[in-house]
């Protein structure tokens, strides 16, 4: 009897797909929660385009990285398995660097050595080593996905914030008056820590509102 009720809380304790999926968008969020990938964070954010692209990047390289190590978790030896790991993780990432090249020259260009510095990028090593190594392709799927959307998300809103107010555009678009003073810091280094430090202050306040509840 206690046998059958200690499976039953194990079942109810694991988490589904949908929770998996769920916690990379929000309750643990790559960039606003832990804080990963700061290297492609600040310095490809100056503009909505180069965020999206540089997050749709990652998150292909992750997604197919979780697939691929969920598949081998029971061949690879474990006094290899970080060797293993950046091998997978490089191969997908020359696969986007030829990609992007192919899409467009300069938008390869503006990304520059950050498309091959995704194979070092902590949150994609993190992920195949801390899930997908343990558990099935569905759940690695669906991890892949959060992260990587929750990735993309943080992108993004630098990048559109750090364009809109660094040029006045959005995707190249005009948004604002051409008597609109453009922020030259946004798009500047700098501007890609000020801009971080409002997003974790808004996400963490946020965070905080929605636990009183």
């Amino acid at each position: 009897m206690s046998t059958g009720i200690t499976k039953n809380t194990e079942l109810k304790n694991t988490p589904s797909s949908t929770d998996e999926f769920i916690k990379g968008l929000w309750r643990e969020n790559p960039v606003f929660v832990q804080v990963l990938g700061m290297c492609p964070v600040l310095a490809v954010s100056n503009t909505a385009q180069n965020a999206l692209a540089m997050g749709l990047a990652t998150a292909f390289v992750l997604l197919m990285s979780n697939i691929l190590v969920a598949s081998l978790r029971n061949f690879i030896p474990k006094q290899v398995r970080i060797a293993s790991f950046i091998l997978i993780i490089a191969t997908f990432v020359t696969i986007v660097d030829y990609a992007i090249q192919a899409i467009s020259v300069d938008l390869h260009k503006n990304l520059g050595a950050f498309i091959s510095l995704i194979v070092v990028n902590c949150l994609i090593l993190s992920r195949a080593e801390a899930f997908a190594s343990k558990n099935n392709i569905g759940k690695s799927i669906m991890d892949a996905l959060g992260m990587g959307l929750g990735f993309v998300f943080a992108l993004f809103c630098l990048g559109a914030v750090r364009e809109l107010l660094g040029n006045g555009t959005l995707f190249n678009i005009e948004v604002f008056p051409g008597s609109f003073q453009e922020w030259i810091i946004m798009i500047l280094p700098a501007g890609g820590f000020f801009t971080l430090a409002l997003w974790l202050l808004l996400f963490n306040f946020f965070k905080s509102k929605k636990a009183q509840v």
